[in-house]
């Protein structure tokens, strides 16, 4: 990401910052890979180690099913429930060694602030609008935004009140990125890049606060949830610079990119993450050869599991998901369009589809609670 600034910050890094009384601003340096990745510089009005007490909450891991056949699988997220604030509201749904994916349907805002120490997260939201407090400043949220939250940041989500938001969630082990292929040697986006810095917006405002108190911050890692309580409030930083920080992408911003004939899933690609990808299909017009067959052809991900959470529109190539459908095709089988959906896109000139794809390079586990949402017929729907 490119360099930011918000507040107040002193000339030179590691030098004397003073309050009006004389006391020092206390200087966090943030960043990732041991002081070899990304990083940002944030001064706060008190120590960031000042814990008053500390305890272990309980695991969050999600418990996966035993190896079953292979199939395809379909998942309908509208039979989740709303239940409490966008933490205690995560509802998983798959997950492996390098992420977790799941939903969050609320309409309450956090009492507690919350990190995860583990890896980044991304937010879809799916509907509903909001605010996000946190450390790096207030970021306000909105449909098709994807909302990429740094390790180790301390944040908050605020619905707007009364309203329900719906987003889905990755919680990775690693860095979340744009794709290596968009950028050159020094990190800018290319213009073949569906989307450009441009596109991109960080913290909107740093409100500080000075309060002394008791504030309960929790603190995800190593497999747990950890409670912290800090005898000040959280968000007490006074200023930021650096390049790690949370950010926002909307998807009307991807400009998709499109051929004479199909094009492969890699030029749909938004993010990556270690061993996986996640890929945005939108609305877009179709190939333009006079005899191309827009709908996908059928094929092998001989290396990588392919889920799509649909969002809106009518997907070309899929009969009985709904808005809010998760699909899972596993590796080692093929998969493509439904009976009579390869026919019908011959001759169609754009398609108003929305779907997020995030395609993983080791197997997706299924949560043993997602059964009870699951379509268990769809691996025979190909059937004619």
């Amino acid at each position: 990401m490119y360099y930011r600034q918000l507040g107040k910050i002193p000339h030179k890094r590691h030098t004397k910052f003073t309050k009006e009384d004389g006391t020092l601003f206390r200087e966090q340096v943030m960043g990732t890979k041991g002081f070899s990745g990304t990083q940002s510089i944030l001064y706060h009005h008190f120590m960031p180690t000042e814990v008053s007490k500390s305890e272990l909450a309980r695991s969050y891991l999600p418990e996966y099913e035993e190896m079953g056949e292979l199939k395809h699988r379909h998942f309908l997220t509208s039979k989740l429930k709303q239940k409490g604030d966008a933490l205690s509201a995560r509802d998983y749904i798959l997950g492996n060694d390098d992420l977790l994916i799941g939903i969050i349907q609320t309409s309450q805002g956090m009492d507690s602030f919350y990190r995860n120490g583990d890896g980044d997260e991304m937010l879809f939201v799916h509907y509903g609008e909001g605010k996000i407090e946190t450390m790096f400043g207030t970021i306000s949220y909105r449909k098709g935004d994807y909302i990429i939250i740094p390790i180790g940041t301390i944040y908050r989500i605020l619905p707007t009140e009364k309203a329900e938001s719906k987003f889905l969630l990755i919680e990775a082990f690693s860095q979340l990125t744009t794709p290596k292929s968009y950028r050159n040697e020094y990190g800018q986006l290319l213009e073949h890049s569906p989307f450009c810095e441009r596109d991109i917006r960080g913290p909107e405002e740093l409100i500080t606060f000075e309060e002394k108190g008791s504030y309960e911050v929790i603190t995800k890692s190593r497999g747990h949830l950890h409670k912290h309580v800090f005898n000040h409030h959280p968000l007490d930083v006074v200023g930021w610079d650096g390049c790690l920080y949370p950010w926002v992408f909307n998807v009307e911003d991807f400009e998709p990119i499109t051929g004479r004939v199909h094009q492969p899933p890699p030029v749909h690609q938004t993010f990556e993450g270690h061993n996986f990808v996640v890929c945005s299909f939108v609305p877009r017009l179709f190939d333009y050869h006079p005899e191309a067959i827009p709908a996908p052809y059928y094929h092998s991900n001989v290396n990588s599991d392919e889920l799509l959470y649909y969002v809106e529109g009518n997907f070309m190539s899929r009969k009985g998901v709904e808005i809010g459908s998760i699909t899972l095709h596993p590796s080692g089988i093929p998969h493509g369009p439904h009976p009579g959906k390869t026919e019908a896109s011959i001759g169609k000139k754009e398609t108003m589809e929305l779907a997020v794809m995030i395609d993983t390079f080791k197997p997706l586990k299924v949560v043993k609670k997602a059964k009870h949402i699951e379509d268990s017929q769809y691996m025979y729907t190909w059937v004619e």
